[in-house]
This record gives structure tokens, sequence and C-alpha cells, in this order.
């Protein structure tokens, strides 16, 4: 087929805002029920809930069973499994199975955050539920508060007639009155009305814990804490505590000798477990990476069971309950490890030695689970969205056994994009992934440089995969690239790459982002003249930092921001990054100029290029009240600018429509100040 000649930025494309927002989100939360997968799926069209959906074991009796997709929905809407506990949730749902195989499953409905538990083949009465009663029954309170009694990580004990998981109780009207412990919760419903029915296991000696794990024995449990000013990537511990046998009328008593048995101030433990023989593993970063360590039972130090690998066996605790290794009955250890991009492998704990599984994928997600003798993943790579794959220790054998990609159009409207490094200040390396602009049937006039997205990811210690993203392929399907950059501070390179930011966001971030777009352009990649930068949470950050800060972009788009950092360290977040502003900028009580100093809002006179304000209402990590003083202090200035608010989104789009209405402005930004002809969606009025 001859190529057509078209402009850059202005080639049609079957990949509209739609189908780019039906496709958004991916498989999470996976998990074992019996023979059974399960995980949650987000659902955009359904008003952006989450989903709890099962693959039954071949021969239970579906159709699907045994093959990719033939998994079916547990929980109708408007029912929705996801915790808010710390804003950014965690594992919220676990699974068991009668002696006949039923399942019962326990989880979070985000509306409410109530513990509900669901027997959906029936049999519930033996799991403490009434004879013959249908659909979910709740099992914890209604807080006082709205939704201010939270749980998140839960693990089902049937023998003890519990679920265990992380408690996150609100005690007043700040953000940052709070308070968490491990609690078991009765699985009779006894606490749906009683909130003294809750047995509270670990007491209040940290701000933050994750949810335990029990020994093989049963003697011990472990788990994750840390406290303020540290975030999980900083600083935790993992911490132990005896375990006595339940009391057949109070349930199980409070954790006893409770105590510290690795990590530190200065070492983040990401993953805890229990091997089979009764040896603890779990991942933190003593060395400078995150390597898995094993502490075998009465040793007072722990081992490195793949050492002097330069890449990371971990990441960063957003999420509780986050899995990057997973211990396996064969006794091998399944991995999810790499530097940037990463990859599933197995390995012996007796030799070290590590073997990969063959496959496309180029990212797996922090959620791995046992299925029988094999383990359970996430993965996806730039050609494939995120699929649930089952691997084979023995045989190293994978397949797809759950949301299996099928392209919804022609591949070829992918981009094809390449992991590169820049060199930025000091020669310092920036990682980024570049996606040019792709097309199957149209070129650019020869000498045209296309325009390009600098895209800065949120976090800001986090990190951007390299997979498949239609919100990418949005752009670049219509001849306008992107390039993703895990600037300075970012995860999967090691803490001496994330610590770069430490008192220097604002400074580094923007440094990094500026000097990938000028080698674009020094290289003819991209047009200089036509480069404009966008990025969510602390990418918006970032986006608005670089506006204000340099003269590199035509324009950009700030997605729910933090705008102003001393409204931010008092009393304008949530309680888990209330302090995180105390690494990342310095301590508010030493340097409240430094605050003012670096936060966009107090630079809006150098600010002169055109931009898109997005926002969602019921934002409670980064407030509308910061997007309205940007806008307060913007009019009137001469600046060219849009601001879009949605009702019932928090932070992150999750609504179809939402995400619809905000793509399509977005290009109609980068339509009007690139002088590109679209009349393919909406126009965006811009103000001054």
């Amino acid at each position: 087929m001859t190529e057509r000649i078209s402009p850059y930025g202005t080639w049609p494309s079957p990949i509209d805002a739609a189908l780019a927002a039906s496709h958004d989100g991916r498989p999470d939360h996976l998990g074992t029920v019996g023979e059974e997968v399960w995980w949650t799926e987000p659902r955009p069209e359904e008003g952006g809930r989450r989903a709890l959906v099962r693959r039954r074991a071949a021969g239970a009796g579906d159709a699907g069973a045994g093959e990719p997709g033939g998994a079916e929905t547990v929980l109708p809407a408007p029912w929705n499994v996801r915790s808010r506990v710390i804003e950014y949730g965690g594992q919220p749902w676990a699974g068991a199975a009668d002696p006949a195989g039923r399942p019962l499953v326990v989880f979070v409905h985000f509306p409410d955050q109530r513990l509900y538990a669901y027997a959906p083949d029936g049999g519930d009465e033996g799991f403490g539920g009434a004879a013959g009663a249908a659909g979910p029954r709740p099992l914890t309170p209604v807080s006082a508060v709205g939704g201010g009694v939270r749980w998140a990580d839960p693990v089902i004990h049937l023998d003890r007639g519990e679920v265990w998981c992380v408690l996150e109780e609100f005690t007043g009207e700040h953000p940052t009155d709070v308070r968490r412990t491990i609690a078991a919760v009765p699985l009779d419903g006894s606490a749906a009305e009683d909130r003294t029915a809750v047995r509270e296991l670990s007491g209040f000696r940290h701000r933050f814990v994750t949810g335990p794990r029990l020994s093989p024995d049963g003697t011990t449990a472990a788990w994750i804490a840390w406290d303020h000013p540290r975030m999980p990537w900083d600083g935790t511990e993992v911490m132990t505590g005896e375990v006595s046998p339940a009391d057949p009328l109070t349930g199980t008593p409070p954790f006893t000798g409770v105590r510290p048995v690795a990590g530190g101030t200065d070492e983040a433990v990401a993953q805890v477990d229990w091997a089979p023989d009764g040896s603890l593993l779990y991942v933190s970063d003593p060395d400078g990476w995150w390597e898995l360590r094993r502490l075998a039972e009465g040793s007072a130090t722990s081992t490195a069971l793949c050492p002097g690998r330069e890449e990371e066996f971990g990441g960063p605790l957003w999420k509780l309950g986050q899995r990057w290794f997973q211990p396996l009955t064969g006794g091998s250890v399944a991995v999810v490890h790499g530097k940037g991009t990463t990859a599933l492998g197995f390995l012996d704990p007796a030799t070290g030695e590590l073997a990969d599984v063959a496959g496309p994928w180029t990212q797996w997600g922090a959620s791995l689970a046992a299925h029988g003798d094999k383990v359970v993943g996430i993965a996806a790579s730039p050609w494939s969205a995120a699929e649930v794959v089952e691997a084979d220790p023995r045989t190293r054998e994978v397949r797809v056994i759950g949301s299996a990609h099928r392209d919804p159009v022609d591949p070829a409207y992918y981009s094809a994009p390449r992991s590169r490094v820049f060199t930025g200040p000091g020669g310092r390396e920036i990682h980024a992934h570049v996606h040019p602009p792709r097309h199957p049937e149209l070129t650019a006039p020869e000498g045209e440089l296309p325009p390009y997205i600098i895209w800065a990811h949120g976090g800001p210690t986090g990190h951007a995969p390299l997979e498949l993203d239609l919100e990418i392929a949005y752009f670049t399907s219509r001849g306008i690239g992107v390039a993703v950059v895990n600037y300075g501070g970012s995860t999967g390179y090691g803490r001496a790459y994330r610590e770069r930011l430490r008192e220097q966001w604002g400074v580094v971030d923007v440094e990094d982002c500026a000097a990938v777009a000028e080698a674009l352009a020094a290289e003819s990649t991209a047009d200089r003249a036509r480069i404009a930068v966008r990025g969510g949470s602390a990418g918006g950050w970032t986006a608005a930092a670089s506006l204000t800060g340099t003269s590199v972009y035509a324009c950009g788009t700030i997605i729910y921001p933090v705008l102003d950092l001393e409204g931010w360290a008092t009393d304008e977040t949530h309680d888990f990054e209330s302090q995180y502003l105390h690494s990342l900028i310095g301590p508010y009580a030493e340097v409240p100029a430094r605050y003012r100093e670096r936060s966009p809002l107090s630079h809006l006179d150098r600010l002169s290029a055109p931009f898109l304000l997005l926002q969602g209402l019921d934002d409670v990590i980064c407030p509308p009240v910061q997007s309205a003083r940007l806008l307060e202090r913007a009019a009137g200035r001469g600046v060219p600018h849009a601001y879009l608010g949605f009702e019932g989104e928090g932070h992150g789009f999750r609504r179809a429509d939402t995400m619809v209405r905000a793509l399509e402005a977005e290009l109609s930004l980068y339509a009007q100040t690139f002088g590109l002809a679209r009349t393919d969606i909406p126009h965006l009025e811009l103000t001054t």
C-alpha cells in the first residue's frame, strides 16, 4: 500500500477517546480461592467501579474454563471492590474454600468501606452466615464519619473464624487524625453492629502497618511497619509477634512479644512472607537495590538470596499487599525483577540460581499469587495490555489464563517505543521511553518534524512502565510523539537513582524532563517549537513547575496537581503523604522559604504558555483548592487556559465519560497551540 502524505498531528485514527477510555486500567489484586484464580478489573463504563472476577477451575461447568478470557463477574454493579486505606488502597479482598471447594470471599466495598462476606456458590452458613442467605453480608459497622473506618490487605483464617487485615480509623476532623492497627474481624458478622467485636492484634506502635502473614506452624505473624516522616521507600521494619490460639468466645488475643527483626530507618522493606520451611523472606535494599533476603529461623542476620545483581526485586509500597515474590510449594520462589523493565523468574533459594520465563512481556505487576505448584501474575508489553499469566516453575512454560489481550484495532496503529538513556545536567543518566508517531497508511511531508509530548509520571517515587497504553496511542496514531520520562527520583533503577529527588523536587524532575525534550529536538526527532509537557498528580506538579520554570514548552496539560507546597504541608492532603515533602523538599519548619520558592503558584509571572487544567472535584490527595488558587492567580494575565473539573472523580480518573472529555480537551489544546487542523474533536475554549 502506498503511504499518503499528511502533516504530523492531523492523521485520522481509529483509536478515539472512547476506545482509549474503555481500555483504561489493568487487572490487579490477583489471588486464588481453592483451585480458582480471582482478580479485580476496571469497568470505566460502569461508573469506574472495580469488579471482582473469577476464572473457574477446568471442568467446573463454565464454558470458558481453561481458556483465556473465560472469567465471570462475581459481583454485579454497583459493587465496587476497592479499599481507601492510605487513600491508595491495596489488596481489597481475600478468599477461602470450604472442604467441598465452595468459595467464600471477603471484600471491601468502596462507597462505605465496610468489609462484606459473600459465598457465591452457597454454603454461607458454613462460614458463619445464616442458612439460605443470598448476596453479600456486612462484617464491619458503618462508620459515624462516613468511610472513616477502612480495611485492607485481608487474609481469611477459617480455623479461627476470622479475617485478619489492616484497620484504618479516623478519630477527628483533620485528615491526619487517624490510627492504624492489625485487626481480626469475626466471619459470623457479629462486628457488623458491634465495633467491640473487632479484635485489635498489633496495638498502635506504628503509624503505618501492612497486613500480617502467618508462619507455616501458625505461631508467628510478620508484617511491615513505619512512621512519619519516612515514606515506605525510605525506611520500614519487619515486625513479628507471637500468635496464641483463638478463644472460642473472644477470638484471637493480641499478639505478644512484638519486636522488629529486619529493616530500619534507612532500609526499605517492601514485602514480607514465609517460606514453607519456616524461614522469613523479605525484599529490602540495604545494598542499594531491592533484593530478596532470607532470615532463617533462630538467626539474627539475613542473607541475600540472589546477591550482586544491580536490578530491583521490589518496588515502592504505594498500596498495601503488593507482592513482588511468591514462595511456591516446590521450594522455589517466583520473583519479579529487572532494571527499568521487569521479568518473571524462578529463584532457587539454595543455589541462588535464577531462571526467567520466556514471553513477549516487558512489565510484570506486583501481584503474584500461588496457584497450586504454579504462579500467576499480571504482565504486559508494548504490544499487549495487561494479562493474567500462569507460569510453571518446572518447565517455565507460560500461558494466558485471563484478561487476554485482543487488539481493538490494527496494531500497526500502535507506536514502536524504545527505552532510551539521555544525558542530563552534570552528565547524569535519565531513563525514558520514546513513543514515536506511527500510522500504517500515512507519513508526514519530507523534512517535517513531529510535535512531541513530554510525559511526567506521578509519584514522584514511581515508575512509568514500557507497555501498551491506548492513551499514548491516541496521540501517536495521530502523528504526535510521546516521551515518557522516568526522571531522577523514579523507581526501578536503584536507591541512588530514586534519591536524586531528595530535597530536589521541582528541580531534578524539571531538569530531566527538559533535558529529554532538548535532546529530542537537537537530534531532529521532535519539532523544537511544538513540544508540550503533561502529567498527573506529582507529574502535574512537574508539568506546572516546567511551565513556570523553563521556556522549553509550547503548552502543557496539568492534571490533578500539587501546586502549593505550603498548603500541602499544612493539612491539605491525606495522612499517608502529609510528610512526604520532608524528604522531597526538606522539613517545613527548617526551610519554609524553600516551600514558597519551589511552588509553581509563586511564579505565575513567568507563565506564558497555554495550559489545560484537569481536576477531580472529590480528590482528597491533591484537592481542588490548589487548582482553584492557580485559576484565581492566572486570571487576567493574558495566558490562554482552560479548566475542567469533574464531579464524582477523585485522584485518578476512572469514569469513561470523564476520560473521553479530558483526552479530547487535551488534544484540542495541542491542535490549537501547534496549528493542527482537526475537526474530529470538540473545540476547547481557552480564556485569558
